[in-house]
C-alpha cells in the first residue's frame, strides 16, 4: 500500500501518506459538483473534499494515539477514499484481541465527538444552516457537511465490514475463538458481502457504488497483507539468509573495498575485525565517501549502529527491523558468530524460491 501512496507530512510523530485512489474521490466530487453547480460548485466541491480529508486524518490519528498509548508501534497512516489504514505492529494485535478492539473503536469515537461538538455549535449559533435538511453532505452547505460527514464516517466505520473498524472488531471477536488468519478471512468475506450490497445499491446512488468498490478493494488488500504476514512469521532467517557472502575489514582502504565490491553481486557488506562484526557498509556509501573525501579507510565510513538477528528469528522480525530503521542488511549470528546475512536485495528472490520448494515438497508428499 505504501508503494501506491505519496507522503503528506507528519503529525504527532506519525507519517501521513495519501493513497493514489484518494485522487479518484477528488475527481469524482469535482465532476459531480461542477455538473450540478457550475464552476463555483467545483471549488466548493474541493472544499468538501478538504473537510472529508481532515475528518479522515483525525479519525486515523485517534487510532494511532490509542495504539501508541497501548504500547503498539505505529509506522504510518495511509489515507484512502473510504477512510484510512493505520500501519502498526501486527504482532501486537494478534496477541491481544481486546487491545485491537480498543484501537478500532478510537477512530469512530473521534468522528462522533466532532459531530456532537459541531452539531451543538450549529444548533446554538447558526440555525440557518438547517442541520436536518437534505442533502446532508452537500458542497453548497459546508457546515452541515462537516456534521453529517463525521456522523457518516463514524457510523459507517462501525459497520461489521472488514477492513472498516467494525470489521476489525468482528475479526478480534473471531480471533479469540479461531486462528488469526482464518478469523481475518472470515471477516474479509463478510466485508466483501457488504461491498457487493453497496455496489448494487449504487445503481440508485453513485456514492454507494464508489464506497462499495473501495471497500471491496480494501478488503482484498488487507487479506493479502495478513496472509503475507502469516507466511513471514513461519519462515526462519536460516531459511533465506545468504551463507556465501563477502566481508570487509575496517583496515581496508575504500579503493580496495570498491575493488572487492566490483567482483560480487552484494550491495551491502559486513565489516569484520577478527571474529567480531563491527559495522556495515554499502557500495553506495563507499562511492560517496571516495567522492567526498578521497581514499580513506572503511572504518571511517562504515555504519556502527546495526541490528542483528538469530538463525531462529522469523522473517517478519527482519522486515520490521529493515523497514523500521531504514536498514538494507541484517547480519545473522549463531552463538555470536556471523553465519549469514539477509538483505532487501535477496529477500523477494529467496521468498519466491522458498515458496516453490514448499510447493514441490507438498506435491511429493501427496503423491
Amino acid at each position: 500500500m505504501r508503494s501506491w501512496s505519496i507522503p503528506a507530512g507528519r503529525l504527532f510523530g506519525v507519517d501521513i501518506r495519501i493513497h493514489l485512489t484518494f485522487l479518484f474521490l477528488l475527481a469524482f466530487v469535482w465532476f459531480t459538483q461542477s455538473v450540478t453547480m457550475g464552476a463555483s460548485g467545483a471549488a466548493r466541491g474541493l472544499a468538501l473534499v478538504g473537510i472529508i480529508f481532515g475528518c479522515v486524518v483525525l479519525h486515523e490519528l485517534g487510532h494511532a494515539l490509542v495504539a501508541r498509548g497501548s504500547g503498539v508501534t505505529v509506522r504510518s497512516i495511509i489515507l484512502l477514499p473510504i477512510g484510512g489504514v493505520t500501519l502498526m505492529d501486527d504482532t501486537a494485535q494478534r496477541s491481544n484481541p481486546a487491545r485491537e478492539i480498543r484501537i478500532s473503536v478510537a477512530g469512530p469515537l473521534v468522528n462522533l465527538i466532532i459531530a456532537a461538538a459541531s452539531g451543538a455549535l450549529i444548533l446554538a449559533f447558526f440555525p440557518q444552516v438547517k442541520l436536518w435538511s437534505h442533502p446532508f453532505v452537500y458542497a453548497g452547505n459546508l457546515p452541515r457537511a462537516l456534521f453529517w460527514g463525521n456522523v457518516f464516517l463514524g457510523g459507517f466505520n462501525l459497520l461489521p465490514a472488514y477492513p472498516m473498524d467494525g470489521g476489525r472488531i468482528l475479526r478480534a471477536f473471531f480471533a479469540e475463538r479461531m486462528e488469526y488468519v482464518r478469523a481475518t478471512r472470515l471477516a474479509v468475506t463478510i466485508g466483501q458481502g457488504f461491498a457487493m450490497i453497496m455496489i448494487f445499491v449504487g445503481v440508485w446512488n453513485p456514492w454507494f457504488m464508489l464506497i462499495g468498490f473501495f471497500l471491496f478493494v480494501g478488503a482484498q488488500l488487507e487479506d493479502r497483507s495478513v496472509v503475507f504476514q502469516s507466511v513471514l512469521e513461519s519462515v526462519r532467517m536460516e531459511d533465506v539468509m545468504l551463507t556465501g557472502f563477502s566481508t570487509l575489514s575496517p583496515a581496508d582502504t575504500l579503493e580496495d573495498a570498491l575493488q572487492k565490491a566490483v567482483h560480487t553481486l552484494q550491495d551491502d557488506f559486513p565489516v569484520v575485525r577478527g571474529s567480531d562484526m563491527v559495522g556495515v557498509i554499502s557500495k553506495q556509501r563507499i562511492v560517496e565517501a571516495l567522492r567526498r573525501s578521497g581514499n580513506g579507510y572503511v572504518q571511517a565510513a562504515m555504519i556502527r549502529a546495526f541490528e542483528i538477528a538469530q538463525r531462529s528469528d522469523s522473517l517478519a522480525s527482519a522486515f520490521r527491523k529493515l523497514g523500521g530503521r531504514g536498514l538494507s542488511m541484517i547480519p545473522v549470528v549463531d552463538h555470536e558468530r556471523l553465519v549469514g546475512i539477509v538483505t532487501m536485495q535477496n529477500l523477494m528472490h529467496s521468498m519466491a524460491l522458498l515458496a516453490e520448494t514448499r510447493r514441490l515438497r507438498r506435491q511429493q508428499e501427496s503423491g
